[in-house]
């Protein structure tokens, strides 16, 4: 199945998410769609349930109630492990701590993606460590440390690392879950600039999660989620 080929990107349909022993739901969202390319801010203070819709879109979550469909496929009806491989396939992912390997190279780090999925190893056009060189050095990233281990860089460094990780093997679907939040304003800024100018490269969609409204220009379309779910009101 080609997922690019899916204009609606996200779509979610009559969700409702209950953590385990919590009394109310944590989600409710009625309907919410992204389109294919499209830049996607998602803000709310803590405790929202960001970090909940986010488990949903990579299937790492499972609603009680409703569809979760990303880029065509109804994350319901795939087994555990089928989510799995969906996930490695087709989304790229930006962790607010980075989660790298600190003792592997920039490089391996960078190219793990694609040792795990086979999909996102052929849709690399040029030899796997030169196109992932490419990346970081579309993302400022010095050449002198491409072979160093990650654990010797800066935070600013690794947060490249971490944006070149996602983007290598061209996932149609990027989630950035408050990859910023350890910089300052103008790096922020400049970080997510470079984010959007790659992720057009390669006509990905974008989901930046954040809790800091200043980044809201940056994007095609911004929500707060305190908006779209109505948990509050069931509670």
């Amino acid at each position: 199945m080609d997922n690019t080929a899916f204009q609606q990107v996200i779509h979610l349909q009559n969700v409702q998410f209950t953590w385990a022993n919590n009394p109310s739901p944590t989600l409710v969202i009625d309907q919410l769609q992204v389109q294919r390319g499209e830049h996607l801010f998602i803000k709310g203070p803590s405790g929202c349930g960001k970090s909940t819709l986010l488990g949903l879109l990579t299937g790492i979550n499972q609603a009680q109630n409703g569809s979760v469909t990303i880029l065509g496929e109804d994350l319901s009806q795939l087994s555990s492990r089928q989510r799995d491989r969906f996930r490695a396939d087709n989304i790229g992912y930006i962790f607010q701590q980075f989660n790298l390997l600190p003792y592997l190279s920039v490089i391996d780090n960078v190219t793990l993606p694609c040792r795990f999925s086979k999909q996102r190893l052929t849709r690399v056009a040029a030899p796997l460590e030169q196109r992932a060189e490419e990346l970081l050095t579309k993302l400022h990233l010095s050449p002198a440390l491409l072979h160093k281990p990650v654990v010797e860089l800066s935070i600013g460094q690794q947060q490249r690392v971490a944006a070149a990780r996602a983007l290598i093997g061209n996932p149609p679907l990027i989630i950035a879950d408050e990859p910023t939040s350890s910089l300052d304003h103008d790096n922020r800024t400049a970080f997510i600039e470079l984010l959007l100018e790659q992720a057009n490269q390669v006509d990905a969609t974008l989901v930046f999660v954040s809790h800091d409204p200043t980044l809201e220009p940056l994007f095609d379309r911004n929500i707060d989620l305190r908006q779209v779910n109505q948990a509050g009101e069931l509670a």
